[in-house]
């Protein structure tokens, strides 16, 4: 009996390629600091329970960001930072598409005032610096759906 493949190789390499990839594009965290050291701290903390993160410098890119990178799937800002703070950001996502984004804030300087904004603006918390490393680790994974 002759081998009849009715796939050609091009569509055999397609299809390997979609098998590979996983169903869902992993669960991002979009951290939001203007201090580089902050940003890349946070990033590897999460990053050693296995958690993906994308960085931003300012507001602005961060903005930019939840626009194209549907993977996102939780946002941490500072709360002080340039044109953009934490609470102006959080504001401007919550009239976005991604309204729904679970956010939290964090702050080495912050007062009773900007807490209260901020959970009138739904996040989900609000840590101060220096920050509960278990504390965060358990928001991040329960917000992106890991503490199951």
């Amino acid at each position: 009996m002759p081998d009849h493949d009715i796939l050609s190789d091009d569509e055999r390499e397609a299809l390997s390629a979609v098998m590979l990839e996983p169903d869902l594009p992993p669960q991002r965290v979009l951290i939001v600091d203007d201090d580089r050291d902050a940003r890349e701290l946070l990033s590897e903390i999460l990053a050693l329970d296995g958690i993906h993160c994308m960085t931003a410098a300012s507001g602005e890119t961060a903005l930019k960001m939840l626009e194209t990178k549907p993977s996102i799937g939780l946002l941490i800002t500072d709360l002080r930072m340039g044109n953009v703070d934490g609470l102006e950001l959080v504001r401007l996502v919550r009239e976005s598409p991604r309204a729904a984004l679970p956010i939290i804030i964090v702050s080495g300087d912050a007062d009773v005032k900007d807490a209260i904004e901020a959970m009138h603006l739904s996040v989900v918390d609000f840590l101060l610096k220096p920050i509960d490393t278990d504390k965060l680790l358990g928001l991040v994974k329960h917000e992106l759906g890991m503490d199951l």
